[in-house]
């Protein structure tokens, strides 16, 4: 892969507003298990190596198996996954692919009624921020690290 720009270097104000980003996600109710699941879905749609590899890897030192990780690209497929992660992987995939339909109302109601109106958008916030990180990572072509 051709080394490309470091984007987080050549704009340190950006690379500080996605900072903030990040310590504002460590304030809300979402887990650290949630947190993660989130940011591994969503860089497996969007096709992000780098992220993959960085999440799967916090995820397991956070207690996360191996199980689950493997099986998260079919959790509406399995029971290993609770209704409130089911819920947060609907809106990730959703809000992810946003040019498909959208975040349904369906999965909104559902959410809703579920987590209530602040942690929903502790929740959307933090698949819109992993998807900031992939679309940097994948546009400066970092790689997996060896």
């Amino acid at each position: 892969m051709e080394k490309r720009l470091n984007i987080m270097e050549s704009q340190p104000m950006a690379a500080k507003a996605m900072y903030g980003l990040e310590a504002y996600l460590s304030t809300t109710q979402l887990s650290k298990s949630q947190k993660e699941l989130i940011k591994i879905r969503a860089s497996q749609i969007n096709g992000c190596a780098f992220c993959i590899d960085m999440h799967t890897k916090d995820a397991l030192l956070n207690g996360e198996t191996n199980q689950r990780i493997f099986l998260l690209n079919a959790w509406k497929e399995t029971a290993l996954f609770t209704e409130e992660e089911k819920a947060i992987l609907a809106i990730t995939e959703e809000v992810t692919l946003i040019h498909q339909k959208g975040l349904t109302d369906d999965t909104y109601k559902k959410a809703e009624e579920i987590f209530g109106a602040s942690y929903l958008s502790e929740i959307i916030m933090a698949v819109v921020t992993i998807n900031a990180w992939n679309r940097i990572a994948i546009s400066a072509q970092l790689d997996v690290p060896r």
